[in-house]
């Protein structure tokens, strides 16, 4: 590729990276705190490209036909543009329900103490902060407390469903899933991907998630419906 090629190349990945940036589409791919980094690169992306367009229509260097004489670039390089064209044109969905069956649930780390629950009645909480309080202390902080969790459906290897998110540490590159098992009161019979808010109990039960042993909390379920799902998808 010559010089006016590149510089399209990088005008463009510039101009998917902003457009990602200035709206929601960026959360899919990286953490709600990355957006300012995100923008500063698409910035100096573009910025590079105008300079180098500029530079090079201004004709402060020769051709690169009458320095070495007449050839052709290898056309591959053109292959770079798919991407950014698959950005600008098709949305990829967030990490989901497939990720979460293929993947063994987040390695829980214990903590020295847990906050109280918010007070409201049901208390909003976390996935990864209900599955917490669960495994590393029984449950004590949860106990006489309706909570709400919201996620996703995901089905074990039996067909059960469980409530899953997706937890990125930087990027969706390293997300894992948190998952939680449903036991007691009315059936979910959604399919899998479908976006739940459901409302509980502390259970007892636990069980391992067979892709790697980790534990699984359980929730004892009182009431569920659907909801759209939330503009930060992961957690």
């Amino acid at each position: 590729m010559n010089r006016q090629a590149q510089a399209v190349v990088l005008f463009l990945f510039g101009g998917a990276i902003l457009k990602a940036s200035f709206t929601d589409l960026y959360l899919r791919y990286v953490k709600e705190g990355l957006r300012p980094f995100l923008i500063a690169s698409g910035v100096a992306l573009v910025a590079a490209a105008v300079m180098t367009l500029r530079y090079e229509f201004r004709g402060s260097r020769p051709a690169p036909d009458d320095e070495h004489g007449h050839h052709h670039e290898p056309r591959v390089g053109w292959l770079l543009i798919l991407p950014v064209l698959a950005l600008l044109l098709v949305a990829p969905p967030a990490l989901g329900s497939y990720t979460a069956v293929q993947s063994g649930t987040v390695q829980l780390t214990a903590e020295s103490d847990f906050p109280p629950l918010p007070d409201a009645d049901p208390a909003p909480v976390a996935l990864i902060d209900y599955a917490s309080r669960v495994i590393y202390e029984d449950g004590r902080s949860l106990a006489g407390r309706r909570v709400q969790l919201t996620g996703f459906v995901a089905r074990g290897e039996d067909g059960s469903p469980m409530l899953a998110r997706i937890v990125v540490s930087c990027c969706a590159a390293d997300g894992r899933p948190i998952k939680v098992g449903l036991t007691g009161g009315p059936v979910v019979d959604v399919p899998s991907g479908t976006w739940l808010q459901i409302t509980g109990t502390y259970s007892d039960k636990r069980a391992k998630d067979p892709v790697n042993q980790a534990d699984i909390a359980f929730l004892e379920v009182e009431q569920w419906q659907p909801v759209d799902p939330p503009k930060q998808q992961y957690e």
